[in-house]
């Protein structure tokens, strides 16, 4: 055997364990999913949904952020999770960690345990159930989809949906009450990495805590044109 067929033979068995290497390499990314601006009649506000994380295909550690600013005013909302996500499946990873909720009435925490990957035709699942610290149990399913128009504009829906399972009667939730919000975004991709959009989101409440907020004399439904930004580093 001569010695370039002995360099070729090393080489194929040694790319599988460097492929192994590579996936234990730990990588950090940090994406601004929606960072957006709301317009509702003379309301605006800045709303946004980040999150980082850091290890590697098979584990590793999350930080996500959501909320919305009034325009010139304080926080209106917020919520911060830290997570361990891992790998369950070629497609999907179980995660599990903490959720911060900060919000003008009484801030909340909550452990978290849930599921986020990709189901058939490439939609987006995030399923999660929380536990707050006063015990009340909630469900949260979020489902988002790429609709490819060509190859740089992408038409996205999604929609979120909370259900509570608990009273909490300090922020205006009840037992049964549920929170469906939907967004239609079309993006311009100027790179894989940048993408300004427009787009349309409507939210309700129903149930019983749709009965609280109106008590309250609050609205239980919104909506609003938006435009924004997504980029990930």
């Amino acid at each position: 055997m001569r010695i370039t067929d002995l360099t070729a033979a090393a080489m194929l068995v040694s790319l599988p364990a460097l492929a192994m290497d590579m996936d234990d390499m730990p990588v950090g990314y940090f994406a601004f999913d929606h960072l957006e601006q709301r317009f509702a009649g003379d309301d605006q506000r800045l709303a946004w949904e980040a999150e980082g994380w850091y290890g590697t295909d098979f584990h590793k550690l999350v930080l996500n952020s959501t909320g919305e600013r009034d325009a010139g005013g304080p926080t209106e909302s917020s919520e911060t999770r830290l997570l361990y996500r891992r790998e369950l499946s070629e497609f999907f990873d179980w995660q599990a960690g903490i959720r911060y909720d900060d919000q003008p009435g009484p801030s909340r925490s909550h452990a978290v345990l849930g599921l986020k990957g990709l189901a058939p035709q490439w939609i987006e699942l995030d399923a999660n159930l929380f536990l707050s610290e006063r015990g009340d149990p909630s469900l949260r399913l979020e489902v988002e989809y790429e609709l490819l128009l060509t190859q740089r504009w992408v038409l996205e829906p999604k929609l979120e949906y909370d259900l509570a399972l608990g009273d909490d009667r300090d922020l205006d939730i009840g037992a049964g009450g549920s929170t469906l919000e939907t967004g239609l975004r079309l993006h311009y991709r100027v790179t894989p990495a940048f993408s300004p959009y427009v787009g349309y989101t409507w939210e309700k409440t129903y149930g019983r805590s749709g009965g609280l907020l109106r008590a309250a004399g609050e609205d239980d439904e919104e909506s609003a044109w938006v435009v924004g930004l997504r980029f990930w580093l």
